[in-house]
């Protein structure tokens, strides 16, 4: 049952100028390479609730109960206000435009409550693909999509910024898009083309760019993150006319006020809010203010709750920048700011009723109920008020709800002190390993970034454990069941406080390694278990050698065969049997004596390829499979003596196995890969001579090649882990 693989960053090509238009129906996408599965699949989140960064809300001002929300790495969803949950809007996007999940800004339409936009492209490095913006006439259901010759950021810093996406307030046929780069874009036909217009300030190739776009009454207000923050370098402008941009005169200046980081518009005092920081954020912000503009009159006032600089109870420097700003719609004057990056005292939401005169923070009597999310109480401690926060969003029908996202959550008020995730729906884990045990009282166990291991007792519920404690782990870097004793599992990653654990009740509980490499605390690296739980083998890539231990991971000893940067498997029978595969010369290396020595027996499989799974069917010594992208999968019966090429496969990913159909004498076979042309999840019934395809054009999450592993218990149950969208599971109907 033992699987590994490494990452996959695809390279989509792209150049500069506008935008070829792409039609998308309600089911988009390329046709199915391999038939459907019949009568098709029902795919739904394993709950965990959250688990990322929040990095915008939207209520809509003219729909009561409408909202919608954006994230860095797992798409856009819509609240749905009869369901109380978040719906999500891109599921629908491929493998090919993997970079299109991350959304870098949303905008709706005022007086068309049915439009709104999306301005798609997660990175803006140069091996990552050209943005995308998304319009839709029916808030979300069906979409068209317009392919952009510039890229957007929504996983890199300034993330939280925004919105950089707007509805023209005197015409809702013209749309503006602010970019990191390349300047500003504006459509007059409703997103369908973009051209670059003539902006004061110079885009660079390193920079923020435009930040954030506002309308404040008929003008647009467009804030710039690439000055110095000093006099006679304006970082906010304005045009009235939709042609000539000026800056705004008067503007606040110094470190403090270097970035617009977001901005709010009062329609009734007429009075523009703009928080600032030193940084983009979310990370790296050490200062920040907040001030306020009188439009009419053109007068600047600082309200600046609290500002960064002073020192915590602990002495600890209480550094921080200012993040969202919300005003409320009904009460003039009334408005939210949040502070961010504020680590030492802990971040919080002021308010004000008095246009900033004064101010609330409140976080001194909130309380917090995260029982639907229990990962929130990190490992024991009680819940803090959050951190990352720079989306925040007041309710323009209830003057009392207010929202805001962190870096794992959203948190919803409706009284203002009682606090609890308003994140149903909402699912942005990105996993790494996933386990569906034979036996026991979880039929799932995944491994993901930031949050570490969860113990899913229930799909439909976020685990009542949370996540995995003693040691608590931020990214899990391996996760490993004992085959023929599946009570006993090992973990690896990313901790404070021990980087290993182990665990006798499948997970429920763990106990840290008592002792562990001392290179593990600067590389923790994939780890598995053999057969019946007696031998642990652990790797740490480049960085050293394998280790193995028998007790328990209370002593360790160094493995010289083991090659270097090499993954280990384990034999599901035979506990004496091992397997590693060294992508460096392409050789798979076994062991018979339960992981103290390495031999090489096949070679020549991809050797220099750094991108592959190794994956052991259950109940079989020996069986061995080799996804190795589009290089294709292969097969070896003879514990790797050997290996052939699967001739159904074209390209390979991952791979995982599932209860055997009915009649059948071997396990169901799950694959993200292709068997033609259109990279998908199939399924094999009959040792992968045949695939069906069992998910469809609606639902494709991106990027899916970490992991898959089917139910051993339950033919037909499959679960996925996604790049932002959590864990995937589907079922035959």
């Amino acid at each position: 049952m033992s699987t590994y693989h490494l990452s996959r960053r695809s390279v989509l090509a792209g150049t500069a100028a506008v935008a070829a238009v792409v039609s998308l129906p309600s089911i988009p996408g390329r046709a199915a390479a391999a038939p459907p599965a019949k009568g098709g699949y029902r795919w739904r989140n394993a709950v965990q609730g959250g688990t990322g960064f929040i990095s915008g809300v939207l209520f809509h001002p003219s729909v009561k109960g409408l909202a919608y929300l954006r994230t860095d790495i797992g798409g856009a969803y819509r609240w749905d206000d009869r369901k109380d949950r978040w719906i999500p809007l891109t599921d629908h996007i491929g493998w090919d435009d993997w970079n299109l999940l991350g959304v870098e800004a949303m905008a709706v339409d005022p007086a068309h409550p049915d439009r709104v936009y999306l301005a798609l492209g997660t990175y803006a490095q140069s091996w990552a693909g050209n943005g995308a913006v998304l319009r839709s006439e029916d808030r979300g259901a069906t979409w068209q999509r317009t392919d952009l010759t510039v890229k957007l950021g929504a996983n890199e810093d300034g993330r939280g910024c925004g919105e950089r996406l707007l509805v023209d307030p005197r015409d809702s046929d013209t749309l503006w898009l602010g970019t990191r780069h390349d300047g500003l874009l504006k459509s007059t036909d409703r997103g369908a083309s973009w051209q670059a217009v003539s902006f004061p300030a110079a885009p660079s190739a390193t920079g923020q760019g435009i930040t954030l776009l506002v309308a404040a009454g008929r003008s647009v207000y467009a804030g710039w993150g690439d000055s110095d923050g000093t006099t006679g370098k304006p970082n906010l402008y304005r045009t009235s006319d939709g042609a000539t941009w000026e800056a705004v005169p008067g503007q606040p200046s110094g470190a403090a006020a270097r970035v617009p980081v977001r901005a709010a518009y009062d329609r009734h005092t007429r009075e523009l809010y703009v928080t600032y920081a030193n940084a983009p954020g979310p990370n790296g912000q050490s200062d920040g203010s907040v001030h306020k503009l009188r439009v009419g009159g053109g007068k600047w006032s600082e309200v600046t709750p609290v500002k960064p600089g002073g020192t915590t109870a602990d002495g600890s420097a209480d550094s921080f920048g200012y993040g969202g700003v919300a005003v409320d719609a009904r009460r003039p004057g009334t408005l939210v700011v949040s502070t961010n990056n504020r680590w030492a005292d802990i971040d919080t939401v002021f308010r004000s009723t008095d246009g900033g005169r004064t101010w609330t923070s409140l976080k001194d009597r909130a309380v917090f109920d995260v029982s639907e999310t229990p990962y929130l109480n990190w490992g024991g401690d009680k819940p803090k008020f959050g951190w990352w926060i720079q989306a925040l969003a007041l309710d323009p029908y209830d003057s009392r709800h207010v929202v805001y996202g962190t870096g794992a959550t959203l948190y919803g008020t409706r009284d203002l002190r009682h606090w609890a995730p308003q994140i149903r729906g909402v699912e942005e884990a990105s996993i790494r390993q996933l386990i569906s045990p034979p036996t026991g009282a979880a039929h799932l166990l995944s491994g993901s970034g930031d949050i570490g291991v969860m113990y899913h007792e229930r799909l439909t519920a976020s685990p009542s454990r949370g996540m995995a404690s003693n040691p608590v782990f931020g990214t899990s870097t391996g996760l490993s069941l004992a085959a023929a004793k599946p009570s006993y599992v090992v973990r690896a990653g990313w901790g404070d406080h021990g980087n290993g654990a182990w665990s006798d009740d499948g997970g429920k509980t763990w106990a840290p390694f008592e002792a562990q490499p001392d290179v593990a605390k600067s590389a923790p690296g994939p780890i598995a278990t053999n057969a019946d739980g007696s031998v642990l083998l652990w790797s740490f890539g480049t960085a050293g050698p394998g280790y193995r231990s028998t007790d328990n991971g209370a002593t360790w000893a160094e493995v010289a065969s083991f090659p270097k940067g090499a993954v280990p498997v384990a034999d599901p029978v035979d506990p004496a049997r091992c397997y590693a595969f060294d992508t460096t010369t392409g050789t798979l290396h076994a062991s018979t004596d339960s992981g103290r020595t390495f031999t090489a027996r096949a070679t020549g499989l991809n050797a220099g390829d750094t991108e592959f799974q190794l994956a052991v069917t259950p109940g079989r010594s020996g069986h061995l499979w080799l996804s190795l992208k589009w290089n294709g999968l292969y097969r070896s019966t003879d514990g790797g003596a050997t290996f052939s090429k699967v001739s159904s496969c074209r390209a390979s990913y991952t791979l995982g196995f599932g209860k055997a159909a009915e009649g059948a004498a071997y396990p169901a076979v799950y694959m993200v890969g292709s068997t033609e042309t259109v990279t998908a999840v199939y399924r094999s019934d009959d040792e992968a001579k045949t695939w069906t395809r069992i998910n469809d054009d609606r639902h494709q999450w991106g990027w899916i090649g970490a992991c898959i592993a089917g139910d051993p218990r339950v033919y037909g149950r499959v679960y996925i882990g996604t790049n932002g969208r959590g864990v995937q599971y589907g079922e035959p109907v």
